[in-house]
């Protein structure tokens, strides 16, 4: 019994390093690439040109914001100076317009974010798209078996950013 323990445990080592080499082999031909998608939308031409369509697009919203604000800052600064000069009627008639002035500065101001922040979504998606496609041709063509956006840490030699940047910009 001792021989035949001592034979099953040779082989079962045998077996044991066996599968370590195939996994070994198997390590050194599985590729992985990592692309930066924070690098994608600050460097990449289409990410610049969403950027500029977007300034475009809202500025003239946002100016009238920083213009309706102004306004708001100078009429509250002028009842402050004629508050008490002012009769008590007066004074709560221009206290409640003030009022009612900010709430719909306010109630802009949020409409203009969420305008804002919704086509901004749309546009960062737009791009991220195009960017998958690149990553994926990319992949594809030099054989990459993962390739992830995401990570904690990454060794630089896998970084294929810039290939998706280059691809991207050629791509327009």
């Amino acid at each position: 019994m001792n021989t035949r323990f001592t034979s099953w445990l040779g082989k079962a080592s045998l077996m044991f390093a066996a599968a370590l080499v195939s996994m070994s082999v198997a390590a050194q031909d599985f590729r992985i690439g990592f692309v930066s998608t924070d690098r994608i939308f600050r460097e990449a031409n289409i990410a610049k040109a969403a950027q500029t369509k977007l300034e475009q697009e809202f500025s003239r919203r946002e100016k009238d914001l920083q213009n309706l604000a102004q306004q708001l800052k100078t009429a509250s600064e002028k009842f402050e100076r004629e508050a008490p000069t002012l009769a008590e009627s007066q004074r709560v008639v221009r206290q409640r317009q003030l009022i009612n002035q900010d709430q719909e500065f306010q109630r802009k101001q949020r409409e203009f974010q969420e305008d804002l922040n919704l086509r901004k979504n749309e546009e960062l998606q737009a791009v991220l798209e195009r960017a998958n496609r690149v990553i994926k041709q990319i992949a594809e063509a030099e054989k990459y078996d993962l390739v992830i956006q995401e990570a904690v840490y990454i060794n630089p030699r896998h970084d294929i950013t810039d290939k998706v940047l280059a691809g991207l910009n050629a791509a327009r």
